[in-house]
C-alpha cells in the first residue's frame, strides 16, 4: 500500500524550507577586500583590478608593486560571497578556471589560509598581500580596497 504525504504537510515542509534557505542568506557576513595598513596603496582599487588579482590575470597593484592575493578557505561563506559579488563565479566555475589555468602553466591559485582573522594575520607579516575579509573584522591593521 502506498502512502502518500497529506498536502498540508508539503505546505509545512516547503514552508520550513524557503525559512531555513532565507535565514541561510542572512548568515552570510559582508566581505571586503583589504591589504595591510602598511601597504603603499592609497587608494581603493576597482572591481576588475581586485578580480584580475585574485584570479591570476595580474600579479601587480595599479603602483607597479607586487599584489598577492590570499583566500580564505574552500567552502566557506566568506569564499563563496567575495568570488560570487566580486567576479560572478559559482565555486564549481572558480575551480573550472584554476584547473584550466594550472594545467596550461599559467600560474597558480592564492594561497589558502582558514578564516579572515588568518587573512589579517598574514597581511601584517606580508604588506604585498591583498585578501578579503568580513566587514566586522575590518581595524586599523588594514585598508579596505573595495566594498560593494
Amino acid at each position: 500500500m502506498k502512502r502518500t504525504m497529506p498536502f498540508k504537510n508539503c505546505i509545512h515542509l516547503v514552508v520550513v524550507g524557503l525559512a531555513l534557505s532565507l535565514s541561510a542568506g542572512v548568515a552570510v557576513a559582508d566581505v571586503v577586500a583589504v591589504v595591510s595598513a602598511k601597504n603603499p596603496v592609497t587608494a581603493p582599487l576597482s572591481n576588475n583590478q581586485v578580480v584580475d588579482i585574485f584570479l591570476g590575470k595580474t600579479g601587480r597593484f595599479p603602483d607597479g608593486s607586487q599584489a598577492v592575493p590570499v583566500d580564505q578557505a574552500e567552502g566557506s561563506a566568506a569564499r563563496e560571497e567575495f568570488y560570487l559579488k566580486f567576479t560572478g563565479k559559482s565555486p564549481a566555475q572558480l575551480k573550472a578556471h584554476w584547473s584550466k589555468i594550472i594545467f596550461t602553466g599559467r600560474g597558480k591559485p592564492p594561497r589558502e589560509v582558514a578564516n579572515g582573522i588568518e587573512v589579517k594575520k598574514l597581511l601584517a607579516k606580508d604588506p604585498n598581500a591583498i585578501g578579503y575579509i568580513e566587514r566586522g573584522l575590518v581595524d586599523s591593521s588594514v585598508k579596505v580596497m573595495l566594498a560593494q
